[in-house]
């Protein structure tokens, strides 16, 4: 079996999961394209807290962790089984760092299903998910994803799902495709580093625009793993697909050893719904 690839997709508003649009359109290319998996391991911004952990459950639960959306978002179900096997092979792969197994607290949250249902819409791939410990350094995360690349020699693909942007207070909800202008030098920024030293990327921390981009550390960690990973194999994250959400929200996916066509431009991502405040939505 092949190595298999790893994708960065910057999942924007869980209305994405509903709607038909530039991005929800390539994420279905993507699954199209990509080799089938025996599992699927997810690092979601969503999971965010102060552990770190994979689901370790049968079958995970759909889990519905934002508000203020239509009902039908949270009808969605998304009923992929889990992997308790996986679970346990990733606390033996990431030794000597410890990796709880979690067996009945979280499930798939929308940073996951999101993509999912447009990569894999049939469900039909096991899911499991990392947590994204909050306590740890950035360096952690980096640490952590080269160890990880083991797993992809044994049919297991890492799809992390953030935003390289997210920077909800300041969005627009009116203007679907505007960008500020510091969160494109960000997000081209991001482009180049992994571009030229993936292993560096902790360098944007220094950026100008970094505190605007990135004003809280969770959709913008999984990206780190994808440049951990990049590393552990010598090699650099290609930009799949570029574009803006709402001023504040960067779009683009990045992927590595996907052999997709990169550089690709995308529009029309899903909004938040109207009068609802966006930092309130847990988006």
């Amino acid at each position: 079996m092949s190595k298999m690839p790893v994708l960065f997709v910057g999942h924007g508003s869980p209305m994405n999961t509903l709607e038909s649009n530039d991005f929800t359109n390539a994420w279905k290319v993507f699954g199209q394209q990509l080799p089938r998996p025996r599992a699927l391991l997810v690092i979601s911004a969503h999971w965010y807290f102060g552990a770190t952990a994979v689901t370790a459950m049968a079958r995970p639960r759909t889990i519905h962790d934002f508000y203020g959306f239509p009902q039908q978002l949270f009808d969605f179900d998304y009923p992929a089984q889990g992997d308790p096997d996986l679970a346990r092979e990733i606390t033996e792969v990431v030794k000597p760092q410890w990796v709880g197994l979690d067996r009945d607290q979280w499930g798939l949250d929308h940073g996951t299903w999101s993509v999912l249902a447009h990569i894999y819409p049939d469900a039909d791939i096991p899911v499991v998910q990392l947590s994204l410990n909050a306590l740890r350094p950035l360096d952690y995360h980096l640490d952590l994803a080269a160890k990880l690349d083991a797993l992809r020699n044994n049919g297991v693909m890492i799809i992390a799902s953030g935003n390289v942007v997210h920077n909800l207070q300041r969005l627009q909800w009116d203007r679907q495709d505007f960008a500020y202008d510091w969160a494109e030098r960000f997000d081209d920024a991001v482009v180049e580093q992994l571009a030229q030293d993936p292993g560096e990327i902790l360098r944007l921390t220094e950026h100008p625009d970094y505190s605007l981009a990135v004003p809280t550390p969770d959709h913008f960690i999984p990206l780190l793993y994808v440049a951990g990973l990049a590393t552990a194999e010598g090699s650099k994250p290609e930009a799949l697909l570029r574009g803006y959400s709402m001023g504040g929200i960067s779009m683009t996916c990045y992927g590595l050893g996907t052999q997709l066509e990169s550089g690709k431009q995308g529009s029309c991502a899903a909004r938040i719904p109207q009068g609802m405040p966006p930092d309130q939505t847990n988006t």
